[in-house]
């Protein structure tokens, strides 16, 4: 058959696109469809490594998860990730392209459309159907000249369009009907439905409101999607971690992340969240840290940056006198470079200095280089001492998504892992005591064994007993959770037929 396609736009940014479209390509594929998503251009800080070493959006990996097909930098050809001094690394078809300003890029945008045209016919001659996700909002008038992720995409792919509004946040039918009389007439017409997400309460209540919406447009509202909290989908946007700064309620283990200004893969962490007697607050100051049973210091896309923050913060002293104290540490990818002694950047690959000290807790140094290691990998724990007690050969998979090298002096690795293309090579390093430990894999906590082993050693340190009473859903029994909930929302049957499946 020929590729069909369905786009997804919203009223504005955070108001459920990414999840919209993971449940559409869910329940296509459920209905026996060979589905693949595409957004052509994506702002990110959670970024994923496809099989053959790209870069991608984590948004379109997990569609792509919920869809049953490989992740392929064709789903996300351009990707940028914010930096500090107001630049964007920009990602072209999975490898960095260049740093940019933002007056740079759009001078580039030429260039840049051609390769989403690329990916996109590619992914057309693959798949039955492209499920197309947006950007922002399509009617931001001073963008929209140099647009090319929105409608610009929808007459490209001649896609028809849904258009979500998310009524929590108030004033989502004036959001609605001002984005359609933005839109110009040809663009309009492309729009054949609404979606209501995140509703919560009586739905009759909302009847009145939908039936004016149908009445001013002359569109189809397609459904109400409800708000929901018991649905773990990776998710692209830092406004999720506004929810996560103070968490309600007593729990045996009391983990603290910290929100460091260009925080990225932040859903390494649902994983833990997702244990029962487990709490992950997302902190930004010294006020709010306390005194966890452990501190995860996360990936960032700018460690000097957020290393500067820590201090000017005060959170990086009250880090080094928690961890002196016996406060476990950890930290990943960019916090793994904090735990450092040193941060070495000659190039100003990051940023303008030189160099900077690190926090000292661990013993090694990190220089900054132009390349940028991004791969899978798959390996085991090496280590059987601290909190990797009874550890010793657990089985972990994950990926790397990294500026710079590394050099540890003294201190014992994590890991043993097996990059593909790259040899088997140590990763990772611990304290003496077992208790700070760093790492490259983004990843480690879906690994359920070493994540309960984990978690097992931090309560037993408090004297209880964290128990594990039933499996962590995983995340195929996420997404068709969420298909069933999505599917049950949504006229279905109309949306095939604006697509054409019928």
């Amino acid at each position: 058959m020929t590729c069909k396609t369905l786009m997804v736009q919203g009223t504005s940014s955070s108001v459920g696109k990414s999840v919209i479209v993971t449940a559409l390509c869910r329940i296509f594929r459920q209905d026996g469809f060979k589905v693949a998503p595409f957004k052509a251009q994506n702002m990110a800080l959670n970024s994923f490594v496809t099989p053959d070493g790209g870069e991608i959006g984590r948004a379109q990996a997990v569609q792509s998860e919920a869809a049953g097909v490989p992740p392929s930098v064709d789903m996300n050809p351009i990707l940028l990730k914010p930096e500090a001094e107001a630049r964007s690394q920009v990602i072209v078809h999975g490898v960095p392209f260049k740093t940019l300003s933002a007056e740079d890029y759009y001078q580039r945008k030429a260039r840049l459309w051609s390769a989403v045209q690329e990916s996109f016919d590619r992914l057309s001659s693959q798949f039955d159907l492209i499920v197309i996700e947006g950007a922002g909002s399509p009617v931001e008038v001073n963008l929209k000249a140099s647009d090319i992720v929105n409608m610009r995409m929808a007459t490209y792919a001649g896609s028809p369009v849904v258009l979500i509004g998310d009524v929590d946040r108030g004033g989502v039918f004036a959001s609605i009907i001002g984005t359609m009389e933005l839109l110009e007439p040809d663009e309009r017409e492309l729009v054949k439905g609404f979606i209501i997400n995140k509703f919560r309460g009586d739905l009759s209540l909302l009847k009145p409101g939908l039936d004016f919406l149908e009445n001013r447009t002359g569109r189809r509202v397609v459904g109400v999607v409800p708000f929901f909290r018991d649905i773990w989908v990776a998710q692209e946007d830092s406004v999720y971690l506004d929810s996560r700064c103070s968490v309600e309620g007593r729990a045996q283990i009391d983990i603290a992340v910290l929100w460091l200004p260009h925080i990225s893969n932040y859903d390494d962490f649902d994983p833990l969240e997702q244990e029962a007697g487990v709490r992950v607050r997302y902190v930004r100051d010294e006020d709010q840290l306390g005194h966890p049973d452990l501190i995860i210091i996360p990936g960032t896309k700018s460690t000097i940056a957020d290393l500067t923050f820590l201090m000017e913060a005060g959170l990086g002293q009250n880090i080094v006198s928690l961890a002196r104290e016996g406060t476990p540490v950890i930290g990943i990818c960019g916090g793994y470079q904090i735990l450092g002694k040193r941060i070495v950047d000659p190039e100003h690959v990051e940023s303008s200095a030189d160099w900077m000290p690190g926090l000292d807790l661990l013993p090694l140094s990190t220089t900054f280089e132009p390349t940028k290691t991004t791969r899978q990998v798959k390996g085991s724990v090496i280590c059987d001492k601290g909190l990797f007690q009874g550890c010793l050969g657990v089985d972990v998979v994950g990926y790397e998504i990294h500026m710079g090298t590394t050099l540890v002096d003294g201190a014992e690795s994590v890991f043993e892992v097996d990059g593909g293309s790259a040899s088997s090579h140590l990763d990772g390093a611990v304290s003496d005591d077992g208790l700070i430990f760093g790492t490259y894999l983004h990843g480690v906590f879906d690994n359920a064994e070493f994540r309960r082993s984990l978690l097992l050693r931090i309560s037993r340190r408090k004297g209880s007993e964290l128990a594990f009473d039933s499996p962590v859903a995983s995340r195929e029994e996420q997404y068709d959770k969420l298909a069933d909930l999505v599917r049950g929302s949504l006229d279905i049957d109309y949306l095939r037929t604006v697509i054409g499946l019928t």
